[in-house]
């Protein structure tokens, strides 16, 4: 059995999207909702972490998702705790993430609107880094000994990327699933100010284990100031905008576009 823990701070969205679909299930489970409309928690991993001692079923696996999540297939639930119960020393599974070789993010799902490909697709559960938070699943007996860490991620971005970190430590692994559902955002209001104070706090925690951290947002170099790579973020997403807009008046070919723009999205490719 699975129990979703879920912030939200609106009651129509977590409605028409994770509600409808859980309510189309083809197993029992269990659904805990926090309502954040009035900012009664001050960071995701506090909010979540309340969520999880709220957990009152003989639950195996805590899903954690966003408000805006569509499952897609009644037999989401079903179909992913056989998957999860095949999977050697789980520590964390999601629906998107990076790994330490490639550029793209692995992910079968959809999201924005209108629907697009969040990144290169996989037939099978696929070892990662990081996930991206929109929606992953950690085995209850793991989170009964490792919460999200309160400290270091005080906002609502990065959590489960350190989560990750820290269970590889711990000699457990990082999964994505090929999991085909929809995510109504693209992550597009991310908050840039406190997104690199965490940061700042997990290069600190993590520098010594890793060269380059690889998240759904960017691929963070542990050894360069977090501050540096601040200015080189701004950087690029100046130039992705002003190719863009030349694009639409005409003077750079789209096909320009398509060879300049790879390069320009290590930072700020996400689907949270």
């Amino acid at each position: 059995m699975i129990s979703i823990v879920c912030v939200y701070n609106n009651k129509t969205t977590l409605a028409d999207f994770l509600q409808k679909s859980l309510q189309a299930q083809t197993v029992k489970y269990e659904l805990i909702t926090l309502d954040n409309s009035t900012g009664a928690f001050h960071s995701a991993a506090q909010a979540l972490n309340h969520g999880a001692l709220q957990i009152q079923s003989e639950s195996t696996y805590i899903l954690f998702a966003h408000q805006d999540i569509d499952l897609c297939s009644s037999a989401f639930l079903e179909e992913t705790e056989t998957m999860l119960d095949g999977l050697p020393n789980l520590g964390i599974a999601g629906v998107a993430g990076m790994t330490a070789e490639e550029k793209r993010v692995i992910s079968n799902i959809m999201h924005g609107i209108p629907p697009v490909a969040a990144g290169r697709k996989t037939d099978k559960p696929t070892r990662v880094m990081t996930v991206d938070e929109c929606c992953v699943i950690i085995p209850r007996r793991v989170f009964e000994q490792h919460q999200l860490d309160q400290d270091v991620c005080t906002g609502w971005d990065l959590y489960m990327a350190e989560y990750c970190l820290r269970m590889q430590q711990a000699g457990l692994d990082v999964y994505v699933l090929p999991s085909a559902i929809y995510h109504a955002s693209r992550g597009e209001q991310i908050d840039v100010s406190a997104y690199f104070k965490t940061l700042k706090k997990v290069v600190r925690r993590y520098r010594r284990s890793y060269t380059k951290i690889h998240t759904t947002c960017g691929r963070w170099h542990t050894g360069i100031p977090v501050l540096l790579q601040r200015g080189w973020f701004y950087l690029r997403c100046l130039l992705f905008a002003v190719i863009n807009k030349l694009v639409e008046q005409g003077p750079v070919p789209e096909w320009l576009r398509k060879t300049i723009q790879p390069h320009l999205k290590d930072y700020g490719q996400n689907v949270h």
